[in-house]
């Protein structure tokens, strides 16, 4: 019984040696090499210089020199397009507008009033409310059509009293804004209450009508806010727009509002603790805080001295740091930044080098990581010849 269990344990070693390098064994798919046999046409395909990816970067070293050049992220603005701090915009008459006139004379037997005024309370008339028509004018008796679009309720008084003033008793009139339909914001996107929205007379900033919107549905951190107005549009950090007062700008009629959220985010690779998609869940975070997030480095795999940043830069970042960026093309050039946590000073060095959104962390295994994996490899081979060799000369004894 022994001997024919040592005979089956060497054919089945065999069997399996044969079949180790078979596409007999199970797979999720095919291989490499099936896959490149198998295409029509190959593109990039080769040895050498052909297998690269063909993107140059650039690879800087961190230190305290290049501090300077990323001490603050880039930041969008909306007062730079919009007109930072300035007043409230007029309030003008617009297309949709519910208006009132009333015309005062200084006594009765006017225009408009009567010699037997009687018991009137005043030597006024207020002529029915009228809606501001595409055309952009109202109707005043004996005055016409008075153009109101884009005026001021003072303005246009003072076209109708100069209308008027040949013919009734020293004119003054009133015009009223009863329903201000044109002057409307919206405010859409993560917000509670997406709405279109009365603006104040008085003036109203952009926190003010995201507050009557019911506030941010999203994280403070994560949500932009974009205005629009008569074809251009600006966005800013939430964040941003809370610590700093000029970025909170007077809203005008028509604007539109749009707050939305966008994961900022960074990728881990490698020898960290913790691989993939991590968020940033704060304004500002610096790659020491990344490190950190992402478990920090793998002490029996990492290798301190080759921990790397990918990100895209201005080229005019890069010029000022007086590196050589006449062979690149466009705005964006890759870079790849090396930290080497060996010094100890690096430390405080990653403390203030700010992230980006989407950068890419990866941390390189040490060399001794690599040994480690051939030794295992040839442990597991050797281990298995052993056995194999034990299990023949087993056998030949039964014989």
């Amino acid at each position: 019984m022994v001997l024919v269990s040592k005979s089956v344990t060497v054919s089945g070693l065999a069997l399996l040696l044969g079949l180790a390098g078979c596409s007999t064994l199970p797979r999720a798919g095919p291989d490499e090499r099936a896959i490149e046999s198998s295409a029509a046409i190959k593109v990039g395909y080769g040895q050498g210089d052909a297998k690269k990816v063909g993107l140059d970067y650039v690879l800087v070293d961190m230190n305290r020199q290049l501090l300077p050049f990323f001490q603050t992220a880039p930041r969008s603005s909306i007062s730079e397009g919009f007109g930072g701090r300035g007043g409230a915009p007029d309030t003008v008459i617009g297309v949709g507008d519910i208006v009132q006139v009333s015309i005062f004379e200084s006594s009765s037997g006017g225009l408009f009033i009567p010699s037997d005024a009687g018991s009137r309370p005043g030597n006024y008339i207020t002529l029915p409310s009228q809606t501001v028509d595409s055309s952009g004018t109202i109707s005043v008796p004996y005055a016409g059509r008075i153009r109101v679009v884009g005026r001021t309720p003072q303005a246009v008084q003072g076209e109708i009293d100069n209308t008027l003033a040949n013919r009734a008793i020293e004119p003054q009139s009133l015009v009223t804004i009863m329903e201000n339909r044109s002057r409307q914001v919206a405010v859409l996107g993560d917000v509670n209450l997406p709405a279109k929205l009365d603006i104040n007379p008085a003036g109203e900033r952009v926190l003010d009508v995201i507050a009557r919107a019911g506030g941010l549905a999203t994280p403070g951190v994560e949500t932009y806010i974009t205005m629009q107005r008569r074809g251009r549009e600006a966005t800013v950090l939430f964040s941003d727009l809370i610590k700093n007062a000029k970025e909170n700008v007077f809203v005008a009629p028509g604007d539109t509002i749009y707050v939305n959220r966008e994961r900022r985010t960074y990728l881990a690779f490698g020898a960290a603790g913790l691989n993939g998609r991590i968020d940033f869940e704060e304004s500002n975070l610096t790659l020491g805080e990344a490190l950190g997030k992402a478990g920090g480095l793998l002490d029996g795999r990492a290798d301190p001295a080759q921990v790397f940043l990918y990100r895209e830069v201005d080229r005019s970042t890069l010029r000022q740091m007086n590196v050589d960026v006449s062979r690149y093309k466009g705005d964006r050039i890759p870079v790849i930044f090396r930290a080497n946590l060996r010094d100890p000073a690096m430390f405080f060095v990653v403390q203030r080098f700010p992230m980006s959104d989407k950068d890419i962390i990866y941390v390189s295994n040490s060399d001794s990581t690599e040994v480690s994996k051939f030794l295992s490899i040839i442990t597991q081979v050797t281990g298995s010849a052993s056995t194999v060799a034990s299990d023949v000369t087993v056998t030949r004894r039964g014989f």
